[in-house]
């Protein structure tokens, strides 16, 4: 953590140098055609929390060693992150052959009272070229009323057109989202599911390079024959181990569904072995 911190210092640029000196993945999914993905853009949305621990992901040294640990195992392909992350990552030498993936708009806070208004503030369809990056990430909340939500899609469409210029993978992770005492969530139904799905996929002038990262749901195979769109299952807050691993081995069957990109729960596990608990969800692809 200190190395990291006195380069940070004294030599700035040695984050742009690390990131030219990379050793690039040569395909979005690995050697046995899957992804298996780990998100660690949640920090940076003010989402701390792992279960009962409201700042489990506030040490960020704890967080790089999880991190370490998680991108060192077989079959692990690459990282979802916003810059900051990414930046120690490389610093540590820990992101060589894995696809990398810089998450784009962080400023829809958790709980606040804005948060479907979530403007682009991290990683932009330039920077990823330029550092010679996978793609972006870009959240997609859709809330019928909320009249925020037309600028999200703009935005959404805009970093698409952007990265597809370049030929980045446009990473879209949407959601039929509403208001209910203060707080904003989720709807997980399998309707609103797909509306979400065919709502995203419209976004842009093309879909060439257009991923979707969804949940794991009901109903599984109506939902993902919604879109032609490849598709990795995002892990979430996950209270049940064995249900979340076995509706990620059913939903792992269909055949636009590619891999995982999961983060707190492989990181956080309740048995804290990162090592086995990122294991286990390797075996599934």
């Amino acid at each position: 953590m200190s190395r990291i911190v006195r380069t940070r210092v004294h030599e700035p640029a040695a984050i742009a140098e690390a990131a030219a000196r990379r050793a690039a993945a040569k395909s979005p999914v690995g050697s046995g055609d899957r992804a298996m993905i780990i998100a660690a853009d949640h920090p940076a949305r003010g989402a701390n929390a792992v279960g009962s621990d409201p700042q489990a992901m506030a040490d960020r040294a704890e967080l790089l060693g999880r991190l370490r640990v998680a991108l060192d195992r077989p079959g692990v392909t690459g990282i979802l992150g916003t810059a900051d992350i990414i930046d120690d990552l490389l610093l540590l030498g820990a992101l060589d052959g894995k696809v990398v993936i810089g998450s784009m708009n962080r400023s829809g806070l958790a709980g606040s009272t804005f948060e479907i208004d979530d403007r682009f503030t991290g990683y932009d369809a330039e920077s990823l070229s330029a550092a010679g990056f996978d793609g972006g990430k870009v959240l997609t909340r859709i809330a019928l009323d909320d009249p925020s939500t037309p600028s999200v899609l703009e935005g959404t469409a805009r970093a698409v057109d952007e990265l597809a210029d370049r030929d980045l993978m446009a990473m879209i992770e949407p959601f039929v989202s509403y208001w209910t005492d203060g707080a904003l969530r989720n709807d997980l139904s399998p309707e609103a599911v797909i509306r979400s799905i065919t709502i995203a996929a419209g976004l842009g002038r093309t879909s060439a390079h257009t991923w979707l990262k969804l949940p794991a749901v009901d109903d599984v195979e109506r939902v993902m024959a919604s879109s032609t769109l490849p598709a990795l299952l995002l892990g979430g807050e996950v209270t049940d181990r064995d249900s979340a691993f076995a509706s990620w081995s059913r939903a792992l069957a269909v055949p636009t569904v590619y891999g995982l990109i999961v983060g707190r729960s492989l990181l956080y596990p309740h048995d804290d072995d990162v090592a086995g608990a990122v294991d286990e969800a390797v075996s599934l692809l």
